[in-house]
């Protein structure tokens, strides 16, 4: 079994695969401040709630935004499972060229995603690709319909902006992002739901447009992350939604470098230690 792991900075989500089935996830809070042991207990208790042997896992995947947690994570890996984890970062295969001006900087969630969403999408079809990831923060990102990564545009989330307004309005209260019964608000509450949730669907929507003109039309749209399912609906613009696009693409590029390794006669990414866990 593979474990993958995508550590963003709201959330983080963990995914068995049994092969190239997802058979189990969870969707943990980001703590910045858990040490090593503390999230192998906590990954110790989701494997045994759902009954899952964490012997049968023989290789991990890590993507992550958050950099302290990288750290903290990969020691959790050897010392818990007994293997090296695959980060996603800068020199591992993705097999997906990066047209950024500087690939270093792109986020590895959002590289995945696109892998993820090419294989599934976009390389059948022969079409470009606008994938819209809605996290805290909510990005879109664009891949050529030859699977090439060609950047994207990065939005403040909708919760951030709700957030905002409380914190720099003095006579604003904080509210719970939601879908309004109307667009035209009758009370100050009311005006602020209409105004961050359809404000919300317009930016996509206008992004996602001017995106599928640069990219020269035809284009598919992928959504995922927390609010995808809530903003689908109420636009055309979104074809397609994948709340575990980020895990499909973290076992994609697995896989990859899996087979990359079995060419070089090595396997790195699944050595297990011999002695203590």
């Amino acid at each position: 079994m593979l474990l993958a792991i995508d550590i963003g900075n709201t959330n983080t989500v963990l995914g068995v695969f049994d092969g190239g089935t997802l058979v189990r996830s969870w969707r943990l809070q980001t703590v910045r401040q858990r040490t090593a042991d503390e999230l192998g207990l906590l990954v110790d208790a989701l494997f045994a709630h759902d009954g899952i042997d964490r012997a049968g896992v023989s290789g991990i995947v890590l993507g992550s935004v958050v950099p302290v947690l990288t750290t903290a994570t990969r020691a959790m890996v050897e010392r818990y499972f007994g293997v090296r984890s695959l980060a996603i970062e800068p020199g591992v295969e993705t097999g997906m060229p990066i047209l950024y001006d500087n690939p270093a900087e792109v986020g590895a969630d959002r590289i995945v995603n696109g892998v993820a969403a090419f294989e599934q999408f976009g390389r059948a079809a022969g079409r470009p690709l606008v994938v819209v990831d809605f996290g805290t923060a909510t990005t879109f990102d664009a891949v050529t319909a030859r699977g090439e990564y060609l950047g994207g545009a990065i939005c403040p989330g909708i919760q951030i902006s709700a957030d905002a307004l409380f914190q720099r309005a003095a006579r604003l209260p904080r509210i719970d992002v939601r879908k309004p019964d109307r667009v035209i608000g009758k009370t100050t509450v009311g005006a602020m739901e209409a105004g961050l949730f359809y404000g919300y669907v317009g930016m996509v929507e206008g992004l996602v447009r001017r995106m599928d003109a640069e990219l020269g039309g035809g284009s598919v749209c992928v959504a995922t992350g927390g609010l995808a399912e809530v903003v689908a609906p109420e636009t055309a613009v979104i074809h397609h939604v994948d709340t575990d696009l980020t895990l499909e693409g973290l076992r994609i590029v697995w896989e990859r470098n899996q087979r990359k390794n079995t060419a070089a006669g090595s396997n790195p990414t699944s050595v297990r230690r011999t002695t203590g866990t």
